[in-house]
This record gives structure tokens, sequence and C-alpha cells, in this order.
């Protein structure tokens, strides 16, 4: 029996139906099936890509940065010598406070009644110093008392009756009198001039009796005129003798009075005397006047840095202009002083014993120039120096000349006709 028309539609849809939906399985499970090729590229890490950052164009500049600590300049101890006192050495007078400054040609100390000047120089007084003596010290002594306007005459290692009075021009500016000469030459001073007027007398003696003798017609006044020659020479004698003994007697430089600083004015640090007691060694010690900060480095650093530098002292965060006064050896490290240039009363209490930043800087560009990355140079096998640029997806390696670094980054020159330019972008990494 045959099936009705109607019926077969219906197995023809059914058949249908079936058919899709085996299909869609088909394809839904076929997605979910990976070939080992596929699978080992989706876990396999991405392809590496280039870091890069672009050229800059900017001033450059190197330094050197380091903290120090400030103090007052080159710290002395002061020694007076009293050796040649008669008396105990009795301070009287003139101690100077903690802070104060000792300024050349004034007197730091009173000892005994008498002052004690201050001088720069290297050489120590180890001598009371009069007319006649000869040597360095007295060169030194000259050449002080001319600096200081003093007029000592020649300056020389003599000293004569010039540099007496220049000696007593010191001690009038300081505010004293000068010093006496010792008794015994005062004494001799006045003997000499005794023996010159003695020998007037008989010269006046002799002069008289000559012309006695030819007023009254003596046919030979040989006698007479040998007694005024002998009397003439004598007061010759007479009046060199005087000059010497007043040469000798001229204004001294006694060794107690005078102490010699290397260099002046500098800040009293610390007062070891007092009035009333005695000087026995050290008086005081004093440093330099001027503030600085001293930054220690190492060998390789200290080759870079030299006197009359600029640098830049960071004070709370305000920069103080200075400059390198001088570099110098200090065991297996090198002491940097730098010192300030101008400072208010307010960042001097500041900067007392303070520890700061200190920058120097060593050299810089003119102006701005093509900076890259330290990172970004290598070398060819030629030793020169390159960057690899990246244009257009592709990597370029363009030789380059390096200038200076600094910060991180280096000048960097195209050599021959290669092409770099600022915001061109260099491999600094994968």
């Amino acid at each position: 029996m045959s099936a009705s028309p109607k019926s077969r539609r219906r197995v023809l849809v059914g058949v249908s139906t079936v058919a899709v939906v085996s299909l869609g399985l088909g394809v839904a499970v076929g997605s979910r099936i990976t070939s080992p090729e596929d699978a080992a590229a989706k876990t396999a890490a991405p392809k590496a890509s280039q870091i890069t950052v672009p050229v800059a164009k900017k001033a450059l500049s190197s330094k050197v940065v380091g903290r120090g600590d400030a103090s007052f300049d080159g710290a002395v101890n002061i020694r007076v010598e009293t050796s040649g006192l008669r008396t105990p050495a009795i301070v009287t007078g003139k101690v100077p406070a903690v802070g104060s400054t000792i300024t050349e040609g004034e007197a730091l100390l009173e000892i005994t009644g008498r002052p004690v000047i201050g001088l720069a120089g290297v050489l120590p007084m180890y001598r009371t110093l009069s007319p006649g003596s000869k040597g360095p010290d007295v060169l030194q002594l000259e050449q002080t008392l001319d600096r200081l306007g003093l007029d000592p005459g020649t300056v020389d290692d003599e000293y004569d009756l010039d540099t007496s009075a220049a000696v007593e021009r010191l001690y009038e500016n300081a505010g004293y009198d000068p010093p006496e000469p010792d008794e015994q030459l005062q004494q001799a001073v006045d003997q000499a001039k005794k023996q010159v007027d003695a020998a007037k007398k008989q010269l006046r003696q002799a002069q008289s009796q000559l012309k006695a003798a030819k007023d009254a017609r003596a046919k030979d006044t040989s006698v007479q005129q040998g007694a005024v020659d002998d009397a003439e020479a004598n007061l010759a004698d007479a009046q060199d003798a005087r000059n010497e003994a007043e040469f000798k007697a001229g204004t001294p430089l006694p060794v107690s009075e005078v102490v010699y600083v290397k260099t002046l004015p500098r800040r009293v640090d610390d007062v070891k005397v007092e009035r009333g007691g005695t000087v026995n060694g050290v008086v005081m010690s004093a440093s330099g006047a001027s503030l600085v900060v001293v930054l220690k480095v190492d060998a390789e650093t200290a080759q870079r840095l030299k006197a009359g530098m600029a640098a830049s002292l960071d004070l709370d965060g305000t920069a103080i202009a200075a400059k390198v006064r001088r570099v110098t050896k200090n065991g297996s490290q090198y002491d940097v002083v730098v010192a300030p240039n101008a400072l208010t009363a307010s960042q001097l209490a500041l900067l007392r014993d303070a520890n700061v930043r200190v920058t120097i800087p060593v050299k810089s560009t003119s102006g701005k120039v093509l900076a890259v990355p330290l990172a970004a140079l290598s070398s060819g096998s030629d030793g020169g120096s390159r960057v690899e640029v990246l244009r257009d997806g592709k990597v370029e390696l363009v030789p380059v000349t390096v200038g200076l670094s600094a910060d991180g980054f280096a000048q960097v020159t195209p050599s021959g006709d290669a092409s770099l330019a600022e915001g061109d972008q260099v491999v600094v990494g994968r």
C-alpha cells in the first residue's frame, strides 16, 4: 500500500531537520579540535619587538655631585714665644671672644701689658729682631711691613733704621707705644754721646791753642796743628761710635710681641687662656674667617677638578653659588674645598657645621645637541660607535661620533653620510 503525499512530506522534513542538526554539531565539534601546529603556535612566546626612544635635542652637563661638611677654613693653633720675657707671661687683656676675627696688624692678645700683634707669614717668630739682624725672618718682616704700607725702605734681609721706623708705625697703628731697646744699649748711646761731647771740647781746646800760637806769630805751629788733627780724628771716631750705638738702640721687635699666622684674617674657634692666667703653649685656635664645604672624592674624580671651578651648594632647597678653592690629597682620598661666593647672616647660621649637597659642573655642551641614552650605543666591528634606528619597521645601523656623556645620555653626531635627527627612534632594548 503506497504512502500518501502528505506522509512523504513529513518524512522529508524530518530527514532535513536531522541533517541540519548533524551539520551544526559537526561544525561545533570541528571548531574545538586543534592541530599540534596550532597548539604550539598559541603557546609560544610572542615575537620580540624593539624598545625604542626618540633622539632628543638637549644641553648636557657633566658634573660631580656629593655631600660635604661645612666648617671655617684651615684651623691652626696659635702659640706665643714667651722665652724672651723677663717676667711671668701673664695675660693682662685683649682676650678675644670665640667667633671674633683676627685682623692683620692688630693685637690679638695682651701679655704683661704688651700687645701680641698678628701678622701673615709662614715663618714663625723665633728670636727678637733688632737693627743689625739679618736673615729670612727679617725679609719676611719687611715684606709684611711693605704690604701693610708702612715703608720699611729697601725690602731685603737686613734690619736697619728704616725697618725700625716701620716697626714703630706698626705699633702706633695698633694703638701701642713702640718697644724700648735694651737698657744696656741705651746706656751705650748715652756714653757715646758723652764721648762725642768730650771730643768736641778737646777739638775746641786744640783749635784755641793753634789760634793763640798763630796770633803770637810763632814760627812753628806744627805741634798745635797736630793736636787739632788728632782732636778732629777723635771726634770723627766718637761720632761713628755714637751713630753705631744709636743704630743698635733702634726700635726692636720682641719675639713675644708678634705671632705669624699663614693667612689672615681668621676666625677665633677656641681660646685657651684667660685674663690673669699664665701663657703656656697654645693661646688660641683659629680658622679662616670664610666658611667652606669640604667634599671628599677619589683620585679619578679629583683629576677632573681644579681651583676656580664654579660650584653650587644646596641649602634647604636654595642653590648658593660657590667656587672650588683648592683640591688637596688627604690619605687615599682628596679634599675638595668649596667656598660660597657670598652668604647672608641667616645662610651663614644655617650652613655652619651643616652637611650639604655640592654640585660642581665639570663640562657642558655649547647649547642643545643630539643626545641618546647610553643604552642606545653599541660598538661595531671596527670599534666605532653606532645606534640602531627603527625606520619603516626596519632597523638601520647609523655610525655616530660620541661626545660628552652626562646624566645617562651621550652627545652623538652621525658619521659620514649617515643621517640622524631629533625624534628618530633608537633601539635601547628588546
